[in-house]
């Protein structure tokens, strides 16, 4: 599956790498970076594909600097070009193998495209002293009995490993780190380009997830979680 990044084929799949999504997914790390009140000077993602969400966090954050990692050729090659004073990136054959130490880590939507997560997650632990990690959860009582979504979401976009809230958040204490904060991001209900049956679930999450979060993520899925660890 690792093959989908180092040839063209991610790319093929997904001409634009998601970068339409990148905006929204900076505000989320950006909320929680400041609901913490987290002060950093260095801040690193590690699979930072195009290179946009460090861009518009370098611009939420005007004095960091910043730095991301990536193992696709053609995703460096378009994040070399946007290239700013404050902002590089760099072509790593193990996107963990990255050993400056950074004030605050981002892993945002990976640990689900890496065959062994467990050890790329231990091995990032002494490359920041704050991690940030942005999970999708696929796994819901909705998608288990429907199959197709995650079969999709495993051919079209390289995922290997699906999580629910628990399994996440027990996988990244496991791998040492300490849980400080985290939270649901609304990824279906809220980034552009959804398909239709996401689309026509947005009623139906909002409103079971106005009367008990866990619930509505648990059995109608549609979220992600967003963890801030030390």
């Amino acid at each position: 599956m690792q093959d989908i990044y180092l040839s063209d084929h991610y790319a093929e799949l997904n001409p634009n790498w998601h970068e339409e999504d990148s905006p929204w997914k900076a505000r989320q790390i950006e909320n929680i970076i400041r609901k913490n009140g987290l002060q950093f000077d260095s801040l690193c993602e590690i699979g930072c594909g195009t290179g946009e969400i460090l861009l518009n966090l370098s611009r939420a954050f005007p004095a960091a600097r910043f730095a991301g990692y990536e193992v696709s050729p053609h995703a460096y090659q378009r994040a070399k070009t946007k290239e700013t004073d404050r902002v590089s990136f760099h072509l790593s054959p193990s996107a963990g193998e990255e050993r400056t130490c950074y004030d605050v880590l981002v892993v945002a939507d990976v640990i689900e495209h890496v065959d062994d997560y467990i050890s790329f997650i231990k091995g990032l632990r002494a490359r920041g002293r704050k991690a940030i990690f942005h999970i999708p959860l696929d796994l819901s009582v909705q998608s288990i009995l429907r199959g197709w979504p995650i079969m999709n979401l495993r051919a079209n976009v390289g995922h290997l490993h699906y999580f629910f809230k628990d399994t996440a958040l027990a996988t990244i204490r496991d791998c040492g780190y300490s849980v400080i904060d985290y939270s649901y991001t609304a990824s279906r209900l809220e980034l552009p380009n959804q398909a239709l049956s996401s689309r026509l679930m947005r009623l139906p999450r909002r409103m079971l997830y106005s009367i008990n979060p866990d619930l509505a993520v648990r059995v109608l899925g549609g979220y992600s979680l967003l963890v801030l660890a030390e």
